[in-house]
């Protein structure tokens, strides 16, 4: 078939076409008017990304907007918003909404099913460059409509400070188990220190520590002194002791020659025996100036002899005291070295101690703060949902719309009449054209006889081949 043999159809057809789009139309039209009518109300509601957070004060960080809004969109069509809705507005005790659900025989809530049938009625279209949703609820009551839409903004709104209160909740409560765990630790803690502290007699580590160190510190330099000393009398003695075997003169010691007294006994001595040996040359030895002379030199001389003994033994009495000072000194510096050794154990031991005070005291610390955080955020009343524009009771109604009805009806009652006039031509086929006669009886057509007076509308039925012209 081609347009031309379409176009015929039609024409020859136009009855049947014609009458089916009258129908449509007229079908269209009455039913547009009998529906009942329909009121569309409308809410804006605006997500506000970049809220700060009204508990620590810190910015959020802006959240992807597809999957952001698109969350949204599922929370206010969320069976749980509906059912809010539902509660807001009492739906469940309108009779007559009551009839309409004993007629529906359905088994569960009135609450829920009512929520089922708002779903139906709502549309959300999110902007797509904009973080504003609008919410459309449609009833056959204006004022209803906007109701529901403002209930369903409401609604939602509320369900997103429960959705971020509830997980605040459930951490604040499970923090709140953790804080009595948290301070038996820390009591416990305190409490080892405390007694260890009490058993030992301990106030201040650092400082009694730092004490008997010095104390060691001073006993050490005290020894070291007094070895030192002791060397080198143990090494005079050694030189006396040589020198007295090899039998060398004890008054060149530097002990002796260093003392004092001696050397003052010395001259004495010196100048007693040149005065002795003067008088021995004018008197005799009975002389008693004689006598006295020689009495005062040996005198002189066994004082000194005397002296260089006392210097002698005070070498070998100083090295024993010196060995002794040495003993009781190392003695002190081993029990203060132990004392030091053990308060450096209890000072470890109580280092332990106060990590473990100190780590229970940040933990316990750490929770509290962040309990008292997400007890205030599990309290939050604020969001960063709004709206933008409530909705009002329409003034005209959206459904049905007449006009847009009858476009429809025209296009689809066009669109069925050609197809019941191309029906009615395939039950009741019709040679229309030339075009028909060489299709159908495979026969060439030479020529085209008409009048001017007047045209054939139509050709006799041409279906058998054997038919001549």
């Amino acid at each position: 078939m081609n347009f031309q043999q379409f176009i015929n159809i039609l024409w020859s057809r136009k009855s049947v076409a014609l009458s089916v789009l009258m129908v449509t139309v007229i079908t269209t039209l009455v039913l547009s008017l009998l529906l009942p009518k329909q009121y569309l109300a409308t809410t804006s509601i605006v997500v506000d990304q970049r809220s700060v957070d009204p508990v620590t004060g810190l910015t959020l960080p802006v959240q992807l907007m597809p999957g952001y809004i698109a969350t949204q969109v599922d929370v206010i069509s969320s069976h749980n918003v509906a059912r809010k809705v539902v509660e807001k507005l009492k739906l469940s005790e309108d009779p007559q909404i009551q009839e309409d659900f004993a007629k529906s025989k359905s088994t569960g809530d009135i609450r829920d099913w009512i929520a089922d049938l708002l779903l139906k009625s709502l549309d959300i279209n999110p902007s797509r460059e904009s973080n504003v949703i609008q919410v459309d609820a449609t009833s056959i009551d204006p004022q209803s409509a906007a109701n529901i839409a403002n209930a369903f903004a409401d609604a939602y709104i509320q369900t997103g400070i429960e959705l971020q209160a509830q997980p605040a909740k459930l951490t604040a409560d499970w923090f709140d188990l953790q804080m009595a765990t948290l301070r038996e630790h820390l009591e416990h803690a305190q409490s080892v220190l405390s007694t260890y502290q009490q058993q030992h007699g301990i106030v201040a580590t650092d400082d009694r520590l730092d004490l008997e160190s010095s104390r060691l510190s001073e006993l050490s330099r005290q020894l070291l002194e007094s070895q030192v000393q002791t060397s080198e009398l143990q090494s005079r003695k050694d030189l006396l002791t040589t020198t007295i075997k090899q039998g060398g003169s004890s008054e060149a010691l530097q002990e002796v020659l260093n003392n004092p007294l001696i050397q003052a006994l010395k001259s004495e001595l010196a100048r007693a025996e040149a005065s002795f040996a003067e008088l021995s040359k004018r008197v005799d030895i009975n002389h008693p100036q004689y006598k006295q002379a020689k009495a005062e030199v040996n005198s002189l001389r066994q004082k000194t002899q005397s002296e260089i003994k006392m210097v002698l033994s005070s070498i070998t009495s100083g090295l024993a005291s010196s060995n002794q000072r040495d003993r009781i000194v190392a003695n002190a510096l081993a029990e203060q070295k132990a004392k030091v050794l053990h308060l450096k154990k209890q000072h470890d031991e109580i280092a332990v101690y106060s990590r473990e005070v100190e780590n229970a005291q940040r933990a316990y610390d750490a929770a509290m703060q962040r309990t008292v955080q997400t007890r205030m955020e599990s309290e939050i009343s604020q969001t960063n949902i709004a709206v933008l524009n409530p909705a009002l009771p329409p003034q005209k109604h959206a459904k049905p719309n007449v006009q847009l009805n009858m476009i429809l009806s025209v296009f689809l009652g066009g669109m069925l009449g050609m197809g019941a006039a191309l029906l009615a031509e395939i039950m009741d086929r019709r040679v229309r054209s030339a075009f028909d006669i060489s299709e159908l009886l495979a026969i060439p057509v030479f020529a085209i006889v008409s009048t001017s007076a007047s045209k054939p509308t139509r050709m006799p039925h041409l279906f058998n081949r054997d038919n001549t012209k």
